[in-house]
């Protein structure tokens, strides 16, 4: 914290700020990208599963779910590589929460 300036942000503020505000930013995107990886592991063992039990059905709606995720992750993909990433500072000022204005209000009280 002691090396950190004022104009750094936090990994957690970033996805909090690319939740609440228009566009993607690198750390979300990041969040997005382990989410999936943890989601498709989770499929993985969940297919795993459902190939050793004896209810075959279960196996084709395990496929329907991984097949859904996949679509997700290809659109999501395919949008932000039309649109690109925004910046969380850009981000930020939008919703009127900069820090470097923040920072120069404090001083002048």
């Amino acid at each position: 914290m002691e090396g950190r300036t004022s104009n750094e942000i936090s990994s957690a503020e970033a996805v909090f700020v690319g939740a609440l505000s228009s566009g993607v930013n690198a750390p979300t995107w990041f969040v997005l990208k382990t989410t999936f990886l943890l989601l498709a592991f989770c499929f993985t063992a969940m297919l795993s599963l459902a190939f050793f039990s004896s209810y075959f059905a279960i196996v084709g709606h395990v496929l329907l779910l991984v097949t859904i995720g996949t679509v997700l992750f290809v659109l999501l993909n395919r949008f932000l590589a039309e649109t690109g990433l925004v910046p969380v500072e850009h981000q930020m000022k939008e919703m009127g929460i900069h820090k470097t204005e923040a920072t120069v209000k404090d001083k002048r009280n």
